[in-house]
């Protein structure tokens, strides 16, 4: 009988374990990455009053079964379902981030390791990423030898917003391009007009921004050959670079630390003070050498762009485009700029001619670009982390690494979200890995939420009152019948 006692009390031991699994996990119904745990019960030692014994037939007597008698219950397992996905709550926050798949985030802190399904991100005050609990995520940096790709060496702190990230460095045009038609009928383009004039902007090797301008004028004698030369280059604030202001003496005079200009094969002449407009800084241009000459066959279609007054009569690789070179005194920022003329077409339409021009081949590469200052943050499926700016350059600053384990159960949680490695679980390598090696993917601006059923809950909740309900009954009945076996001396 007091056997009985003591596996009541073993009975409201466990369920009463259990009702604070259930309690626990109810009461993060709304943690993100949340993981809940269940609890499985055993039956303790039993207490054998006889052994099973097996058929005698010497003496005929049958086998019997073992007479056993239970003590009660224990908790046999805790178990946190870490491989069910919880629900997605969508955020917009770039920094938040969901894994999708068995990966865990690798963060660190206190000098070790932890992991973790929480994926709530920002970064701190030295632009380092970390997570909401102070704990602050590990992955991989870009190749110094190669910054566009990842060096997947042992995980680090993924500082993020560091000095040398906030700002994209600038890069010098070395291709333009113009495009568009040449109408024969137009009067601005025919050998007595006065020429057509299409501009092509640029950058130096320190992002400053100038504007190469080019005149189009039809070759004498010829419906079907253009002269093109070089008129000016002005800054960004269309002021002639061949020109400055003399601050000392209030007045305009030649930049003379503007060296030789070349434009394919025309040779700009040297400006000195007396082509120059003191008060307005005008230039009154003397004549260039060298020419160029375009041409176009019978049906319109462009031939080429020779360096000589004879226009080219075969299409080839190399009279499709024009060199412009500038040289300075000193340290040369200017690179050279190869303009291709070779999408030009001269077809008649209404007598106006619509050419432009603009920096970087016909598919945007080469084009150079300005300084520029960080303006927000991207990270892909695979958990690369872009930085965006704004002179359009986008960088790759890092990746976020994840880890994974033969036995996700197996690991020991901590709080703040974050799993320890134990002996069971299998050991982090320091590397980790990429999300999509196993078919995972992260997600921005997206989070994980608890995985916590509460239906389910709910039912768990009553079967274990009502289990804990029983043992209680378990220990009141037996303490009867120990009252009755008191009262026999009366």
């Amino acid at each position: 009988m007091m056997r009985s006692l003591y596996s009541g009390v073993s009975g409201l031991r466990v369920h009463q374990t259990k009702m604070d699994v259930i309690g626990n996990n109810i009461a993060n119904v709304n943690t993100v990455g949340f993981k809940a745990s269940s609890v499985n019960f055993s039956d303790i030692y039993y207490q054998t009053l006889q052994s099973a014994t097996g058929p005698n037939e010497t003496t005929g007597a049958a086998g019997q079964n073992a007479k056993q008698i239970g003590l009660g219950a224990s908790v046999a397992s805790i178990v946190a379902s870490i491989t069910q996905t919880g629900g997605s709550q969508r955020t917009d926050n770039p920094y938040d981030v969901m894994i999708s798949g068995d990966s865990f985030f690798i963060v660190n802190k206190g000098g070790t390791n932890y992991f973790t399904k929480a994926g709530d991100f920002l970064p701190d005050k030295n632009g380092t990423l970390a997570t909401s609990s102070g704990a602050v995520v590990m992955g991989w940096k870009p190749d110094p030898a190669d910054p566009t790709t990842i060096l997947k060496d042992t995980v680090s702190p993924l500082r993020i917003i560091s000095p040398e990230n906030l700002f994209s460095p600038p890069e010098a045009t070395t291709e333009a391009n113009i495009a568009g038609n040449i109408d024969p009928q137009d009067k601005d383009i025919v050998h007595s007009g006065s020429g057509k004039f299409v501009s092509t902007s640029f950058y130096d090797s320190i992002g400053q921004e100038y504007t190469a301008k080019y005149k189009v004028l039809q070759t004498g004698g010829s419906t079907s050959a253009y002269d093109v030369s070089l008129t000016d280059i002005t800054d960004k604030n269309g002021k002639s670079i061949f020109v400055k202001y003399d601050e000392a003496n209030k007045k305009y005079v030649a930049n003379t630390a503007i060296g030789n200009v070349k434009f394919g094969g025309q040779t700009l002449p040297k400006i000195t003070d007396t082509n120059v407009d003191p008060v307005t800084g005008k230039i009154t241009w003397p004549a260039s050498t060298g020419n160029n000459t375009m041409s176009f066959n019978a049906a319109g279609k462009f031939i080429g762009i020779d360096e000589t007054a004879t226009p080219p009569t075969t299409p080839s690789d190399t009279s499709k485009k024009l060199e412009l070179s500038i040289t300075v005194t000193g340290n040369n920022p200017f690179k050279n700029i190869n303009v291709d003329f070779s999408t030009i077409t001269q077809y008649g339409a209404s007598g106006t001619t619509t050419i432009e021009g603009d920096n970087g081949t016909t598919d945007g590469k080469n084009g150079g670009r300005k300084a520029g200052t960080m303006n927000g943050i991207g990270i892909d499926t695979a958990g690369k982390i872009y930085g965006k700016y704004d002179n359009g350059d986008s960088r790759l600053l890092g990746q976020i690494a994840v880890a994974s384990f033969s036995n996700p159960s197996g690991l020991e949680s901590v709080g703040d979200n974050m799993f320890a490695e134990t002996q069971n679980s299998g050991n982090f390598d320091g590397i980790g890995h990429d999300v999509t090696s196993d078919g995972g993917a992260m997600t921005s601006g997206i989070l994980e939420m608890s995985n916590v059923d509460l239906s389910a809950q709910f039912t768990d909740m009553i079967t274990t009152q009502r289990g804990f309900q029983a043992n209680s009954r378990i220990i009141t009945t037996s303490d009867t019948l120990l009252e009755e076996l008191i009262n026999l001396k009366r």
